[in-house]
């Protein structure tokens, strides 16, 4: 399963009066002799008329019950909350209610699991009906280590050494750890002054510049939208805010 970090317009038409109906029957009744001047060939007197024809006007102009019904509430355009959930927001909504270990127990889990750790980013991740946390802490080398912990009992597995890392790898890491003076509780704390929600993702990484930053996702319960803050782990300065409404 993929980890779970990874809105018409009614018819107006209706509404008004029928207006060639009601020449339609002006016309008609011109031609029994009631009244002068109809279509195109406008050359009558409308002075000229027979004092019946003003009424037969007046109710040939007024727009019957079936030319103009109010506009219905059923015409309204739909809600948010009516739009079908997408793959992601369904997925979101599957996972995020069952979890009762929050990210920030998980990644202490973590880190306590590897002596002289660092925490370096925690993701939640599925199935649905065993949502756990992969968290990530290093030691001050740069080494990796991976522990899942259940977002439902808080149960840790055993810490696995990333064994994908290269000396390079390792180094940009050790010199991430060095530079970010910001916690990720506080970057957390920053996020979610803006977006209140559950947090589903902390992550350290860099920007283009090489400066370190922390990547926080929010997910929002009413809608189930992901907003991603991009945060300086120097000085706490919002880089980037997305909202993913897939």
């Amino acid at each position: 399963m993929r980890m779970i970090t990874k809105r018409y317009q009614a018819a107006g038409w209706r509404s008004r009066p029928s207006v060639s109906r009601a020449l339609g029957v002006v016309c008609a009744v011109a031609a029994a002799g009631l009244l002068t001047g109809c279509g195109g060939n406008d050359t009558g007197d409308s002075a000229t008329a027979s004092p019946s024809a003003e009424p037969l006007q007046a109710q040939a102009t007024s727009p019957s019950p079936t030319d103009a019904s109010p506009a219905s509430p059923t015409a309204a355009s739909p809600s948010p909350s009516d739009s079908r959930l997408t793959e992601d927001q369904a997925e979101r909504k599957a996972i995020v209610p069952k979890v009762k270990i929050g990210w920030d127990k998980a990644l202490d889990t973590a880190v306590r699991k590897v002596p002289d750790a660092k925490p370096v980013s925690v993701e939640l991740d599925g199935p649905a009906d065993k949502p756990a946390w992969k968290a990530e802490v290093a030691t001050a080398d740069g080494t990796a280590h991976t522990v899942r912990v259940d977002a439902v009992t808080g149960t840790a597995d055993q810490a696995r050494t990333d064994s994908d890392q290269d000396p390079d790898d390792k180094r940009e890491l050790a010199d991430l750890l060095k530079k970010a003076t910001v916690t990720p509780q506080q970057a957390v704390r920053t996020a979610t002054d803006k977006t209140k929600g559950t947090v589903t993702s902390v992550g350290l990484g860099d920007t283009d510049q090489g400066a370190p930053k922390w990547s926080v996702d929010v997910v929002t319960t009413d809608n189930w939208n992901k907003t991603t803050y991009d945060i300086d782990a120097a000085n706490r300065k919002i880089l980037r805010e997305h909202m993913d409404r897939d």
